[in-house]
């Protein structure tokens, strides 16, 4: 198959959260399976400044926006033998960050991307490139979807081209006043409860749930809690009408990248065989961070972006407990300035089982994998989550809350059904929180126990060979709808 992945980001090129590591990654598991896979997405200033090899194209494509002709400026890089297409124009993307600055998201980020989006199908004709099957990614890459189903509804370069939506995380909708809808050069007649219209914004999200032939989501408990008003962030009925149509399959976790036996960036290599060096580790984190050297200690571990959707208000509420508790605290993140306040209150006030570093550290995180016993990922929703993956990897048992992805691939003991390889608690309160920390605790007194955990979590298969598979499933059961067998 021809398949073109669309995204707003992708590693190594420009990355703000994990959409940029499935957009470099499933790519890369398609194509070893014999697949002509390629990507395009927008050329950032950070690409440039990233010191990425970026070769000039000779293709361009004229966009009107806003009543003006914009040029897109194709460039060519690659991520291992796969293309890479980037689009370049100065005004939208020659910028320092991807959607905006810490304060507020960019003013024309409806222009930046259905002017992305436009230039995407204008170049796939100009390249003749006719993918089977574009595989597109959250709001920045939705017109997409729509623009295919109603723009070039009788184009013939298109008419046997499937398209597939995965929503990485519903919160982030790309919603804007309607008053920029002619603008991004999009008719009034979308305007509707059928199409783009939701509580009298657009919501451009919600144009790529309508339109694509199949849509997914990053895990098969977050696809059915999309399509309920708790977790549906107002989608739940869009999403609900599309239930035929919507699929959940968890991410998967690029092994090569994350190996414990391979990893330059720890203290000392380790592998499922033999653990001893994830004390080495353990020994150095503690070093590190300025806490004390102490083997037995349990220590907990977290890299996380610090916002309430992550469970730091749970973490907050707890900061005096735990910095009274026989247990470590290892926090590296960025994020909101009342958890970030928070942490140094707690610091101030005399607690020196509790290190917390501010930033994102690329180097740091694997050093916390490696070095903690457990892996804290409290959070009050979870589409997919990486970090509980990663954990496991590195035998870092994962204290997880059951929802998203967390609920499909971390198990308590008390889960009479799974493998136990963590542990898990239902309500999002402080309480339950500390109950499921304090039984890991008590499980880590058994070091035989223990050491089972550890290995259960190490030899699970959470690499992208089981979800590659299914998404060619989709695939195939997009072109179907078209009349094409493949």
């Amino acid at each position: 198959m021809k398949i073109l992945f669309v995204s707003s980001e992708v590693t190594p090129f420009a990355k703000t959260g994990g959409l940029a590591d499935v957009a470099g990654a499933l790519p890369k598991n398609l194509k070893t399976l014999g697949h002509d896979v390629r990507i395009m997405m927008p050329f950032y200033s950070s690409v440039e400044k990233g010191g990425m090899a970026v070769r000039k194209g000779r293709k361009s494509a004229s966009v009107l926006m806003d009543g003006v002709e914009k040029k897109g400026f194709l460039r060519q890089a690659a991520l291992g033998d796969i293309p890479v297409y980037l689009i370049e124009n100065k005004e939208y993307f020659a910028r320092e960050e991807l959607y905006g600055t810490a304060d507020e998201d960019y003013p024309d980020n409806s222009l930046r991307f259905s002017f992305f989006c436009r230039c995407v199908l204008e170049l796939l004709k100009k390249m003749d490139f006719r993918p089977d099957i574009i595989h597109c990614h959250d709001w920045q890459t939705a017109l997409i979807p729509h623009y295919l189903k109603h723009e070039r509804k009788h184009d013939p370069f298109f008419a046997k081209t499937g398209v597939i939506f995965t929503i990485h995380n519903l919160a982030y909708q790309g919603l804007f006043p309607p008053e920029e809808l002619e603008g991004m050069g999009l008719s009034k007649e979308c305007f509707t409860i059928d199409g783009l219209e939701f509580y009298g914004k657009v919501n451009l999200l919600k144009g790529g749930i309508v339109s694509a032939d199949l849509v997914t989501t990053v895990s098969e408990a977050y696809c059915r809690e999309i399509q309920t008003p708790e977790l549906g962030c107002g989608m739940e009925g869009v999403l609900h009408n599309r239930k035929d149509d919507l699929y959940g399959i968890l991410n998967g976790l690029d092994y090569e990248e994350w190996n414990p036996a391979m990893d330059k960036d720890i203290m000392k290599n380790y592998s499922h065989a033999s653990l001893s060096g994830k004390l080495v580790d353990k020994i150095g984190l503690q070093r590190l961070m300025g806490l004390a050297s102490a083997p037995e200690i349990p220590l907990f571990g977290m890299v996380s972006r610090m916002v309430s959707q992550k469970g730091f208000d749970l973490i907050a509420d707890l900061l005096p407990q735990l910095a009274k508790a026989p247990l470590q605290l290892v926090v590296l993140g960025t994020g909101e300035e009342r958890y970030l306040k928070a942490f140094s209150d707690i610091k101030a006030a005399g607690a020196r089982n509790i290190a917390c570093a501010t930033g994102f550290d690329h180097a740091l995180a694997p050093k916390i994998y490696a070095g903690s016993d457990m892996f804290l990922m409290p959070s009050s929703f979870e589409p997919c989550g990486l970090g509980q993956l990663i954990a496991m990897r590195y035998g870092s048992v994962p204290v997880v809350r059951r929802t998203g992805g967390l609920a499909d691939s971390v198990f308590d003991p008390q889960d009479s059904d799974k493998t136990p390889n963590g542990f898990v608690f239902e309500d999002y309160t402080p309480e339950a929180l500390w109950e499921a920390m304090n039984r890991a605790i008590t499980a880590y007194q058994d070091r035989a126990l223990w050491k089972k955990l550890m290995r259960r979590g190490m030899s699970c298969d959470f690499s992208w060979q089981n979800s590659v598979h299914k998404y060619l499933e989709l695939y195939r059961k997009a072109l179907a709808r078209k009349g094409v067998e493949a």
